[in-house]
């Protein structure tokens, strides 16, 4: 009665009652076993299988405990009938494409250089640190030790004016735009402003909550402040991303009393303001207006962006509304990351991989600015572009291929990287360009995936 009736499953030899009861479910889920339908006893199965009956029985009380089977006392066991139509278990989207051979996307920092032994060692001693008390749920401001630990490195560093209880540690710049999008949305804001052009992932945040987003132009100073109408602006002052300029004194010192002058509120984007190669990084704009500047940085660019980490550092009226916010969300940043990277800092590491990373990027800034100058097409950095940060956006040639033909021609060459067009706010035709991350393709691949990109602009 039941010989073959196994062929209509996907089984190894011999399987054991969790492979048997997966197969099973597999085959009712696709139709292979129709509602209704009657299964095999659990003593024909078994002799028909070559394994023993305990391990069929087992498999049936599992799918009969989940739904699958229906068992009754004297009847035979049969598929239930609920499942005579099962939901579909496709995907909703579409495969992504194979990861590209050669990647210089920007906003990637070279992962193989992650500093492993220093970071494990930080873990370790932080572990053993920690009381059992800092396991739970804990403050949704951040541990405190990083918030310790990231308001004295902000300082020396970035020339930030903050305390540790003006901190929130985030789940990535993303959740930190979004929390503080939401804390003022809630406080009436109805408009930003953001650089044009700017990344449009970061613009689609308030924009999902129902707050305009408007354009602002960006020349070889900074944003173009006479044209800032709303209550906050977005800004990339250290190196504007992506076109690669810095804010210039005058336009930091106006745009500082502009915001005092209207009460307006300076979103500090200091996404890689470490890195800087001709000279010392330039300190932050909220050190010359603590009470009207949210600075916001990561470790995203200066470690990877796994670890979810970002802070913000906040005026004092806006950390308590952003702070409710984020109890709410309920995404917090991960507790041992946390601790790490504050043991990463107070041990001085995290400063050595900076300096680290910041000669490794610089050698490749020069190594792709002399391949660029080698090249026959006309390709050229952005005028005033500065020597600084993980990329660098080239205004393509007028007389050679589009952007739609350089994403093209890249593809074939399982090379990434991106267009500019996407970044503009304004409509228009602005000149084609690309935007290249120099750091994220592994040290010991440069020279091969530079030799790729060269193909793709030079060909």
């Amino acid at each position: 009665m039941t010989a073959g009736w196994s062929s209509s499953l996907d089984l190894h030899p011999h399987p054991d009652s969790r492979g048997l009861a997966e197969a099973l479910r597999t085959a009712i889920r696709d139709g292979r076993l129709p509602a209704g339908s009657r299964v095999p006893s659990t003593r024909a199965l078994a002799h028909e299988l070559g394994i023993a009956r305990g391990t069929v029985t087992r498999a049936y009380n599992q799918l009969v405990s989940e739904g699958y089977l229906v068992a009754r006392q004297g009847a035979p066991t049969t598929v239930a009938a609920r499942l005579a139509s099962p939901d579909p278990v496709d995907s909703p989207h579409p495969p992504e494409r194979p990861a590209p051979r050669w990647d210089f996307r920007p906003g990637r920092p070279d992962l193989s250089a992650f500093p492993r032994r220093d970071w494990l060692a930080a873990s370790r001693r932080a572990l053993r640190a920690t009381p059992a008390g800092d396991l739970d749920y804990g403050d949704p401001q951040g541990h405190p030790a990083l918030r310790e630990a990231l308001a004295d490195y902000l300082a020396r560093v970035r020339a930030v004016a903050t305390t540790p209880d003006r901190i929130i540690v985030c789940n990535g710049y993303s959740q930190a735009l979004s929390l503080l999008s939401t804390a003022l949305h809630e406080q009436g804001l109805t408009s930003v402003d953001f650089e044009d052009p700017s990344l449009p992932q970061l613009r689609a945040i308030p924009d999902s909550l129902g707050i305009e987003v408007r354009g602002v132009p960006v020349d070889r100073d900074g944003i173009d402040v006479s044209r800032v109408r709303s209550k906050a602006v977005v800004v990339t002052p250290a190196h504007q991303f992506p076109l690669g300029t810095t804010m210039s004194s005058s336009r930091r010192t106006e745009l500082v009393q502009d915001a005092k002058a209207a009460d307006r509120l300076i979103v500090e984007d200091d996404y890689d303001g470490e890195f800087r190669f001709d000279r010392q990084p330039i300190g932050s704009l909220q050190g010359m207006a603590p009470n009207h500047v949210a600075y916001a940085g990561t470790a995203s660019k200066t470690l990877a962006p796994a670890l979810r980490l970002a802070w913000l550092a906040l005026p004092p009226h806006l950390v308590e509304p952003v702070r409710v916010v984020k109890r709410h969300s309920g995404l917090h940043a991960p507790l041992f990351e946390q601790l790490a990277m504050a043991e990463l800092i107070r041990s001085g590491g995290y400063d050595q991989h900076v300096r680290r990373s910041r000669a490794l990027y610089r050698k490749r800034r020069e190594v792709l600015l002399d391949a660029i100058g080698r090249m026959r097409a006309d390709h050229r950095p952005y005028p005033a572009s500065i020597a600084a940060g993980l990329h660098l956006t080239l205004r393509l040639d007028p007389s050679g291929p589009t952007e739609r033909e350089i994403l093209a021609r890249a593809r074939k060459h399982s090379v990434e990287l991106e267009a500019l067009g996407p970044y503009w706010v304004a409509a228009g035709e602005p000149p084609p360009g690309v935007v290249i991350g120099y750091a994220a393709p592994p040290e010991r691949a440069f020279g091969a995936a530079l030799d790729a990109l060269v193909e793709v602009l030079d060909a």
